[in-house]
C-alpha cells in the first residue's frame, strides 16, 4: 500500500490497536502545535525555575517546534505504559520507614528509556510494514521534547497540579514514550483536566516544590536534588529528604486519582536488586564497583557513585539517632571525594547532636 492511497483514518485505529499489543496502556495522536506549552516553558524558565537544568534552554525553540527537531514531522503518536511495580499501600510504608533506602519506583527495574525505545521501533516496524517507509523518529525523554504537552493534547490525560500526567482511569504511574511522523494522521481530542479545587500534591511536597498549582520550581523538588543536581544540596533542603535517595513519589502517592492506577505487567519494570526494599546500612557500604554493578542496565546509574553515596549520607543523617549509623558514617569521614565527606559530615553533626 502506497501513503498516497492509505486511510490514514483506518490507519490510525490500526497504530492504536498495534501500540496496544506491545503493552502500551494507550496510544493518541496529535498535531505539532505547542505555542501555549512554549509560552508557559518560556516563563517558566524565565524565572530561573529550572535550576541548573541547562539543557532545557539549550536547543530553543526545538523543544516546542516539533519540526525543527525532526524534519518533515506534521503528527505526533504518543504512547503510554504502566509501571507502578507494587500496591500503593505497600509503598507507602517504605517511604515512612527511616532506615530504608527510597527509590522512586519508575527507578527500580531496567532503565524505562531502554525498554519504550525497543517498543517504539517495533511499532514503527509494524506500521511501515503496513504502508511502507515512512518519515519517524522515536524519542523516551531523551531529547527535547515537549511529552506531557504531547500527551494532554493526544488525550493520554491531563497535567496535573503537580506537573506530572494524569489520567482518569489509571493516575499518573505511567511513561511517556513518542513518534514523531510525517503520516498526516487524524488527531484526537485534548484531555480535560480534572484537578478541582484539590491541593493535596501541594501540601504534602516535603519542601514545598510546587509554589504554585502547576508550577514546580525543580531547585526545591527533592527528584532534582537527588538526580539532577550535582555537587552540594542546599542544607536547607537536607532534613526534608527523610529516607529518599533516588527521586522522590509524594505527590503521586497523595494524589485521589491514583487510586485507579494497575500494576504493571511489564517484566523489565520490575525491581531490580532488592532495590524496593533495600537498608540504607547496605547501600552505603556499596564501592563504586558494586555501584556499577548493581545499577546495570537501571536508570539510577546515570546520578553517579558521587552522588549515590551523598544521597544516602543525608538520609542516614536523618535517620532515628543510632550509634550504628554513627559508627558507619564516621567510617568514612575521611573520604577522599569532597562531596561525599561533606555530607557525610553533616550526617555525623545530625546525629551525634
Amino acid at each position: 500500500m502506497s501513503k498516497n492511497s492509505t486511510d490514514f483514518q483506518q490507519l490510525a485505529r490500526d497504530i492504536k490497536t498495534l501500540g496496544e499489543s506491545l503493552g502500551f496502556q494507550q496510544v493518541g495522536i496529535t498535531d505539532t502545535d505547542l505555542s501555549e506549552a512554549e509560552q508557559q516553558l518560556s516563563k517558566w524558565l524565565g524565572a530561573g525555575l529550572h535550576g541548573e537544568m541547562g539543557y532545557m534552554q539549550k536547543h530553543g525553540s526545538k523543544r516546542t517546534r516539533p519540526n525543527e527537531l525532526h524534519a518533515g514531522t506534521v503528527r505526533v503518536i504518543s504512547c503510554r505504559m504502566d509501571y507502578l511495580p507494587e500496591p500503593m499501600q505497600r509503598t507507602n510504608e517504605l517511604m515512612e520507614d527511616p532506615v530504608r533506602a527510597y527509590i522512586s519506583r519508575y527507578a527500580l527495574g531496567r532503565d524505562y528509556h531502554k525498554v519504550i525505545r525497543k517498543k517504539l521501533q517495533k511499532l514503527a516496524d509494524l506500521i511501515e510494514q503496513k504502508i511502507g517507509p515512512f518519515g519517524y523518529r522515536a524519542f523516551v525523554d531523551s531529547a527535547p521534547v515537549m511529552e506531557k504537552a504531547l500527551a494532554e493534547k493526544a488525550g493520554l490525560g491531563w497535567i496535573g497540579k503537580h506537573s506530572n500526567v494524569l489520567n482518569k482511569q489509571a493516575g499518573s504511574w505511567f511513561f511517556l514514550g513518542e513518534l514523531y511522523t510525517s503520516l498526516a494522521l487524524p488527531i484526537d481530542d485534548p484531555a480535560e483536566e480534572h484537578c478541582g479545587d484539590c491541593t493535596d500534591c501541594i501540601d504534602i511536597c516535603p519542601t514545598q516544590a510546587i509554589i504554585a498549582p502547576y508550577t514546580v520550581d525543580a531547585r526545591r523538588c527533592i527528584s532534582y536534588l537527588t538526580i539532577e543536581l550535582r555537587g552540594s544540596i542546599p542544607i536547607e533542603f537536607r532534613p526534608l529528604m527523610g529516607n529518599r535517595i533516588y527521586g522522590c513519589d509524594d505527590c503521586q502517592q497523595v494524589c485521589p486519582w491514583n487510586r485507579f492506577a494497575s500494576l504493571t505487567d511489564e517484566g523489565d519494570f520490575k525491581p531490580r536488586q532488592n532495590l524496593d526494599t533495600i537498608d540504607l546500612f547496605n547501600v552505603f557500604q556499596w564501592t563504586e564497583k558494586t555501584f556499577l554493578t548493581k545499577t546495570e542496565g537501571s536508570a539510577i546509574r546515570r546520578i553517579g557513585y558521587e552522588s549515590w553515596i551523598r544521597n544516602i549520607a543525608i538520609a542516614l543523617g536523618n535517620a532515628p539517632k543510632n550509634r550504628l549509623i554513627l559508627s558507619l558514617l564516621e567510617s568514612r569521614q575521611n573520604d577522599s571525594n569532597p562531596v561525599i565527606r561533606e555530607h557525610i559530615l553533616w550526617a555525623i553533626d545530625q546525629q551525634a547532636a
